[in-house]
């Protein structure tokens, strides 16, 4: 018997509880009808045109996002708007979709865990707890050796996708590194956490100029963290594949492919 959006979206909320999300978060089924039915599935970070066009290329039933294509409020879904145009073609093609986001973020294998434990960093505790100790937002940890600033900004490079911003850092290149954390996505909102303050560097996206530049003044005159400002998409594309596995063990008849579009924003940079 074929698997229903209804059984993908059910596994969905047991993997990533949508207790979990944030107050403004808008996770879960987004479109299609929960009792079509769902042979392949596409795993992607962001809803854009050309996952759009990939997952329909791929006869796709199903778009698994991390990001909710309709997470403001929108008032129409006219198809000469990108949103209502994407909609209409998921629709016609029928593909359904499905948002896991800010619930996927906080679990023990979130977006944040993945990223952690690709560097190797070890007794992981999240940023800010969550509904568990072991779950919440952003992720701590040490590592096994300890490293430089700039040697761990290289590592990055090497592990995330490359893109056109790279890997931004704010600290000297030699300073040492033993204590790390980490967020997936944007997260300036923690730079005044506790644990953040405590670890030797801090590893997030969408760094903005002001709360980086007082994180940075801070720290010459209090002490702090190091900032390191990796790719919003890349942060949260490595989750892709944790999130693939979950899936095919619990829905094993199920065809899961991740997306290897690019969906940063991002084309080129000149460095001057």
């Amino acid at each position: 018997m074929p698997y229903t959006v209804a059984d993908v979206n059910a596994v969905a909320e047991h993997l990533w509880p949508m207790s979990g999300a944030e107050d403004w978060d808008a996770p879960g089924l987004l479109s299609g009808d929960p009792a079509a039915s769902v042979s392949h599935l596409l795993l992607t970070v962001d809803v854009v045109s050309d996952v759009v066009s990939e997952a329909l290329g791929l006869g796709a039933d199903l778009i698994v996002a991390h990001h909710p294509l309709l997470l403001r409020g929108v008032t129409s879904v006219a198809e000469d708007r990108y949103k209502g145009a994407m909609l209409g073609s998921l629709i016609r093609g029928g593909c359904a979709l499905i948002a896991a986001h800010t619930n996927a973020d906080v679990v023990e294998t979130g977006t944040s865990a993945v990223l952690a434990e690709r560097l190797g960093l070890l007794n992981l505790a999240p940023i800010t707890p969550g509904e568990t100790p072991a779950r919440g937002i952003g992720r701590t940890g040490h590592l096994a050796e300890p490293t430089t600033l700039g040697r761990l900004a290289r590592q990055l490079a090497e592990l995330l996708p490359a893109t056109a911003s790279g890997i931004r850092v704010s600290g000297n290149y030699d300073q040492p590194v033993h204590s790390v954390a980490v967020c997936g996505g944007a997260g300036d909102s923690l730079l005044a956490e506790p644990a953040v303050l405590a670890a030797d560097v801090y590893i997030t996206s969408d760094l903005r100029h002001h709360p980086a530049s007082e994180a940075r003044e801070n720290a010459r005159l209090r002490g702090g963290p190091a900032l390191i400002d990796i790719s919003h998409w890349a942060s949260e594309w490595l989750w892709l594949d944790t999130a693939a596995v979950e899936l095919g063990e619990a829905l094993p008849e199920l065809r899961v492919t991740v997306s290897e579009t690019r969906t940063d924003p991002w084309d080129f940079s000149v460095v001057q």
